[in-house]
Formats: structure tokens, C-alpha cells, sequence
């Protein structure tokens, strides 16, 4: 019989040699409790949180909370349906209407995750014959929609309008084109070119969607995105975004003005045969999401955070995955897996959390600490984030 994991053996041994040498498994961590959206008990001590994508502090906000429990005590825990059938309550139609005005769009569609949200738009509106051009460097969410749905994947060169041109011109005129941009991609921190990117995609007849998982809330006057800061929001066909990142829960969402947009909700099979959110969770994003409306102030003040923290670690000489800070996810790179996972514990020991990212989802094979910034994190802790890097880095011999 043949061992249907024998496929994963090469894994299996790498992650076998990296423990034998006595690193704590970085995969395996567990947060006994949460403090505050900065500040966790892990292994028995306090730590701070710097990769937990919680960019704008609000799984603690008082009101985010106070919904969450209100709706528990009327709603229940659960639906124990799918959208389509007895899983919609007066709270998803709530939190569709909250993005609506948050974007300024006509549509929106509330999935059960942000993987959900890709998965469905995707392999919905692009199928059999039809072609999405997408950036190597997409989400597995991405990959995946595309696979569902068979339509024909294009990958062009990370962030290069030049490469998308390139592939939309040798595409069929009359074929149906999907081009697939991240605002901010996830594992380096970096933002799209997407106002020359759009505009190349729309005069190859294409239609273009843009996820927006790591910007939203933080990029853009009004917290929209990366499409917002370069003025392109409009041109956009679909926005995808993740409750789980800003919003401070879990779920995901499609936006759009495009007119035929409803009936996705008959057709798109991972929103058709999922139950829904529970009225709780709805609650908290509907209300994270109408005082994200109003947060100028968070929003400049982790700015300043991710300024401060990447020109401090590159003064330390640490090697970093952009040249300047473009977002609040900031990638130091590391020699290679053993050196990340021994740089990764020895923070942790000095109680500080980041995320290891490795191959194959990191680009180009690289090893990086992945450090997501919070707007609750103080001047103060940035300035102690720093000092532990530095005596971890030492130590480690990842810098001088």
C-alpha cells in the first residue's frame, strides 16, 4: 500500500533535525493568557506581542467587546446554518451594511474567514476558460481560488508592472481576465504599485481585485487600503479583506460596485455551503469596523511605530526585507531555518513573540522574523523591542 504521506517526508525530516538541536518547536507556542492586544503570558512569563497582526489593538476596545457579549446573550453561540438558509441573522446584514459605509460601496458579502472570502470571489468568477493573472507572490488563499474554479493561472514578477503588461498583452483579447493584486503582501511588508498596475490591467480589458488584508484599517485616509492611498479605489472591481488582521475577530469580506454583484451569493459555493459567523463575532467586527472609521489618530500613531522599529533594527544592523518602513509588518531576514529558529527563541526567552516564517511560504527561500506592529504598542515598548532584539541578535551572532 502505498503511504499517502510519503509526500511530506522531506518536511518531516527537516523540522526532526531542526529540534534535535534542542530549539523550542516555533510552531508550538502556546499564549496561556492575553493581557491586552500588546502583552501576552507565554511559557509562564509576560511578553510582549509583536506578530499578531492585531494592527489596531481592537480585540480589547471596550465597545468591540461589549457587542460581542450582548449579541452571545440575545443570539446564542451559534447558527448552525449557512447564509443562504437560516444562518442570516439582523447582525450580518448589520456588519455588511458597516463595510458598505466603511468603503463607500454599493455591495458586500461576509464570509466565515478571510481564506473564504479568496477561495469564493475567486474560483466563482473566474472559471473554465477563463484567465487570472496574479503576482508569484500571492496568498495560498489566492493560489487556491484559482485552482477551485480551473481557470488559468499567469504569474508575473513580484510587484512589476512591466511583467503584468507583458502576460495581459499575450492573453486571448476576448478571453474573460482577472488580474489579482495584494495591497501589502504579507511575509515582507512591502505595498503594490497598484495605480500603474491598475491602469495597465483595465486597458487589457481586464477586471481587478484587490486584497487588502494587511492595509485595511491602517493604509489610506480613511483606512481603505492601499487602493485608497493611490487614489485607484474606484477603478477597483472587487476589494477582499480579513476580519481577522484590523478588525480584531475573524471573517472575511468581498466589497464592489458591480451591478451583478448579489447573485454571487447563489453561486459562490464556499458561501453557499458554510454555516455563518456566529452573531457574536459579527457583532464585534460590525462595531470594530465603525470605530475604525474614526481612527486618524491610531492610524498616525503606528505610522510613527513602524518608522521608529524599522530604522532602529536597521541601525542595529539588522538586514531587513524593504528598504524603508512601507506598512506595519516589518521582515528581518535570517541567515538561514537554524539560525532564525535559534534568533526566534532567544527573543523569545528575552519576551518578545514574533512569527518564524520559512519556506514555502516566504519568497526567494528566504528565513525572516515576521514583526507586525500594534497601534496600542507605546513609543516605550518600541524602544523595548529594540534592546531586546539587540541583546538577542548578539547573542545569536545575527549582528554585531
Amino acid at each position: 500500500m502505498t503511504d499517502l504521506f510519503s509526500k511530506f517526508d522531506p518536511l518531516i525530516q527537516q523540522r526532526e533535525t531542526l529540534l534535535a538541536t534542542g530549539v523550542t518547536d516555533p510552531y508550538n507556542l502556546v499564549m496561556e493568557k492575553v493581557i491586552s492586544p500588546t502583552v501576552a503570558i507565554c511559557n509562564g512569563r509576560e511578553t510582549i506581542l509583536l506578530g499578531t497582526y492585531n494592527y489596531m489593538g481592537m480585540t480589547f476596545d471596550p465597545d468591540v467587546i461589549a457587542a460581542g457579549k450582548d449579541a452571545l446573550d440575545k443570539f446564542g453561540a451559534g447558527t448552525t446554518g449557512s447564509r443562504v438558509l437560516n444562518g442570516t441573522y439582523q447582525g450580518h446584514k448589520e456588519c455588511e451594511e458597516a463595510l458598505k459605509e466603511f468603503y463607500a460601496m454599493e455591495h458586500a458579502m461576509v464570509f466565515s474567514t478571510g481564506y473564504q472570502a479568496n477561495l469564493g470571489i475567486i474560483s466563482t468568477i473566474a472559471g473554465k476558460g477563463d484567465y487570472v493573472i496574479l503576482d508569484i507572490d500571492s496568498h495560498a488563499s489566492i493560489y487556491d481560488g484559482c485552482a477551485m474554479g480551473n481557470a488559468e493561472i499567469v504569474a508575473f514578477r513580484h510587484n512589476d508592472v512591466e511583467a503584468l503588461e507583458k502576460r495581459l498583452k499575450r492573453l486571448p483579447p476576448e478571453a474573460g481576465k482577472l488580474v489579482v493584486l495584494e495591497g501589502v503582501y504579507s511575509m515582507l511588508g512591502d505595498v503594490a504599485p497598484l495605480k500603474e498596475m491598475i491602469r495597465v490591467s483595465k486597458e487589457a480589458g481586464a477586471m481587478v481585485l484587490v486584497d487588502e488584508a494587511h492595509s485595511m484599517g491602517f493604509i489610506g485616509e480613511n483606512g481603505r487600503g492601499v487602493a485608497e492611498a493611490q487614489g485607484v479605489i474606484d477603478d477597483v472591481d472587487f476589494i477582499i479583506g480579513t476580519f481577522s488582521k484590523s478588525v480584531g475577530t475573524v471573517g472575511g469580506f468581498c466589497v464592489s460596485n458591480h451591478p451583478k454583484f448579489e447573485i454571487l451569493r447563489l453561486v459562490c459555493r464556499p458561501y453557499v455551503f458554510t454555516a455563518s459567523l456566529p452573531p457574536s463575532v459579527v457583532a464585534t467586527a460590525a462595531t470594530s469596523i465603525r470605530k475604525l472609521m474614526h481612527g486618524s489618530n491610531k492610524r498616525a500613531h503606528l505610522w510613527e511605530n513602524s518608522k521608529v522599529l524599522h530604522k532602529g533594527l536597521r541601525d542595529l544592523g539588522f538586514t531587513l526585507g524593504t528598504v524603508e518602513a512601507q506598512s506595519a509588518i516589518i521582515a528581518v531576514i535570517m541567515p538561514d531555518l537554524e539560525k532564525g529558529a535559534m534568533m526566534w527563541e532567544a527573543l523569545l526567552d528575552e519576551g518578545l513573540y514574533v512569527n518564524l516564517a520559512r519556506p514555502p511560504a516566504t519568497p526567494a527561500n528566504m528565513t525572516l522574523l515576521r514583526c507586525s506592529l500594534c497601534a496600542e504598542h507605546s513609543i516605550e515598548q518600541v524602544g523595548e523591542i529594540l534592546g531586546r532584539f539587540e541583546r538577542a541578535g548578539k547573542r545569536i551572532g545575527i549582528i554585531g
